[in-house]
C-alpha cells in the first residue's frame, strides 16, 4: 500500500473536508476574538461555534459570561472589521462541577457546639436589642442543624 500525506485524507472525503473548514474557520474566529476582546476576557473564553451569523462564545464561569455580554457591542464591532459575516454574540458560561459542589459544601457545614455556646454567651452580654436577637437566632437555627439532626440549613 503506497503511503499518503495526512492531506490527503484530511481534504478528499467531503465530510472531512467540510469538518476541516469548520475546524479552521473556528480557529481563525478563535484568533479574531482574542484580538479584538480585552486580554483578560479572552483567555478565559474559546469560541465554541458559528451558526446563521452568531458566534457562540464559551466563558470559564459566570463572572466571565456576565462582563462579556456587558461588552458584547464592542467586541462584536471590533470582530465585525476582520469577519463581516459575524452579525451577533452569544455568550454561555461553563459550569464548573468543582466550584459548585465547594459552595454547597461550605453552606451545608454546621457550627462546632463550642462555638454556637460562644456565640449564645454573647447574645447575652450584648446591649443592641437587634445584635442580641440576631445572635439569638443564629444560636436557635444551629443548635437546630447540629450534628445529627438532619435539618441543614
Amino acid at each position: 500500500m503506497a503511503t499518503q500525506k495526512i492531506s490527503f485524507w484530511l481534504t478528499t472525503p467531503a465530510e472531512v473536508k467540510g469538518l476541516t473548514e469548520k475546524v479552521g474557520r473556528l480557529s481563525r474566529l478563535q484568533q479574531i476574538f482574542r484580538e479584538t476582546a480585552p486580554p483578560q476576557l479572552a483567555s478565559a473564553c474559546r469560541v465554541i461555534n458559528f451558526r446563521a451569523g452568531t458566534l457562540v462564545i464559551l466563558a470559564d464561569n459566570q463572572a466571565v459570561a456576565a462582563k462579556l455580554r456587558q461588552l458584547v457591542p464592542s467586541v462584536l464591532s471590533e470582530v465585525r472589521k476582520f469577519e463581516a459575516e459575524v452579525t451577533g454574540i452569544q455568550v454561555q458560561a461553563q459550569v464548573n462541577r468543582a466550584t459548585e459542589s465547594a459552595g454547597k459544601d461550605i453552606t451545608e457545614r454546621s457550627l462546632p457546639i463550642d462555638t454556637i455556646d460562644k456565640f449564645q454567651a454573647l447574645s447575652e452580654t450584648v446591649a443592641d436589642t437587634k445584635l442580641r436577637e440576631a445572635l439569638t437566632r443564629l444560636v436557635r437555627r444551629r443548635r437546630r442543624s447540629g450534628p445529627g439532626s438532619g435539618d441543614q440549613q
